[in-house]
């Protein structure tokens, strides 16, 4: 392989990008839209339908958690595929169903399907390409995650609205199994050993990044679940994030009697936008050496600081696009920033499993968060307060994640007098 040959890695990092606006678009931001959607066609309950939701979210943890294994036996290619075959023929039971039971079959498949495309797989796709430039490659190819979110949910809306759901889940159906079908056989199939090339675009061992020598890299965890680290990293997103979806599940129907229906949708294209920011900044400006707990208590910071903002948007028009700035600054970070705090703080095939883990934990989690916010919604709305007590929830979940993350930090005392790994 001559050493002119343009470093493949940059193909892989735009085709997880891809990637990941049809899993997020499809899997992540699809169901809120497709509860809407089923409750209107069936007539049944919305709460039947949201435990079709749930258990979209909640059954991808079983597959998420075993990424690593399938992708050892039947490939990562092969994976990736299947996983975009199940959440077409998911969508599309969503869309077809005429009994609950079937509803919730459907749920099943969509959920085991997506998680595939989504936060575990695109740190499993980046990683072998990239060491010094992993934030960065992975803050880019996360920012998929935000992208999917701004095209597919107006998108849903707009061919459900014309051509009905049948119809719009499978022609996106198709269109997604295509283009992975594309991307796993030309992209994803192919490892930086096969093309004879390293890391970062390197072209040999020896040009290795700089910044990881004379390191010495993390000890081999023997048992995970009674490691402080990886307890802790796995709380702090679970955490963080539980109050990230509960509070973003809410806050369009919540902003709306303040500002319309319309201009409310233009402060969660804020939020969105913010995102896409926030986690363009941390990849491309975090020094290599930082501590990246750290980096994420200052983004949860953030968050909470936009929340208690957003406390006074009853009173004040300006705290209303201030709060959500602040707020959705974070948004992209607690999904990119535990996937890099791994990578750091544990031995590479420890990272391989904790990866996996902690997203699966924090689904799991998250899948509860919308109707634990809504009942809590319920009881400030009787008490009068509809903003007060559900931000303060939001803002003591974000405290409590920054808790997490700051007691599992791993300094050089503590890993026997190493330096500080970037």
């Amino acid at each position: 392989m001559p050493a002119s040959r343009k470093f493949f890695g940059w193909t892989v990092l735009y085709a997880t990008f891809v990637l990941a606006i049809f899993g997020w678009g499809v899997g992540f931001y699809g169901p809120p839209v497709f509860l809407h959607a089923v409750a209107q066609r069936t007539g049944w309950g919305v709460a039947l339908v949201s435990g079709a939701v749930t258990l979209h979210f909640l059954c991808g943890t079983v597959v998420v958690a075993n990424l690593p294994r399938l992708y050892q036996r039947c490939g990562v290619p092969a994976v990736t595929l299947g996983g975009a075959v199940l959440l077409a023929f998911g969508v599309g039971g969503w869309a077809t169903a005429a009994q609950p039971w079937q509803l919730y079959a459907a749920a099943l498949f969509s959920g085991m399907g997506w998680v595939t495309l989504g936060a575990a797989a695109v740190n499993a796709l980046i990683s072998p390409w990239f060491v010094r430039r992993r934030p960065a490659a992975l803050g880019m190819a996360y920012n998929g995650a935000s992208v999917g979110g701004i095209v597919f949910s107006p998108l849903w809306v707009y061919l459900i609205g014309q051509a009905g759901f049948d119809q719009a889940a499978l022609w996106v159906g198709a269109a997604m199994v295509a283009v992975i079908a594309v991307l796993s056989r030309q992209v994803f199939a192919l490892t930086p050993q096969q093309l004879g090339q390293e890391p970062d675009g390197a072209c040999t061992a020896t040009q290795a990044p700089a910044a990881a020598a004379g390191i010495a890299p993390p000890a081999p965890v023997a048992d995970l679940w009674r490691n402080r680290a990886f307890l802790t990293l796995a709380a702090g997103m679970a955490l963080g994030l539980f109050a990230q979806i509960g509070l973003i599940a809410h806050l369009l129907s919540l902003l709306a009697p303040l500002l319309g229906a319309q201009t409310a949708g233009l402060a969660m294209g804020l939020a969105t936008a913010a995102a896409l920011g926030g986690r363009t900044l941390v990849g491309w400006l975090m020094p290599a050496g930082t501590d990246r707990r750290k980096v994420a208590c200052l983004a949860y910071a953030i968050q909470i600081a936009g929340s208690l903002i957003l406390m006074l948007a009853a009173e004040h028009a300006w705290a209303i696009w201030l709060g959500v700035l602040l707020f959705g600054s974070g948004i992209g970070n607690a999904t990119s920033l535990p996937p890099l705090i791994a990578q750091t703080e544990f031995a590479r095939e420890d990272a391989q499993r904790v990866v996996p883990l902690i997203v699966a934990m924090s689904q799991g989690a998250y899948a509860f968060a919308p109707a634990s916010f809504g009942m809590l919604r319920a009881w400030s709305e009787q008490a009068g307060q509809p903003l007060l007590w559900f931000l303060a929830a939001a803002a003591c979940l974000q405290a409590a994640a920054i808790a997490s993350f700051a007691w599992g930090r791993i300094t050089p005392a503590r890993r026997g007098g190493q330096p500080a790994r970037p």
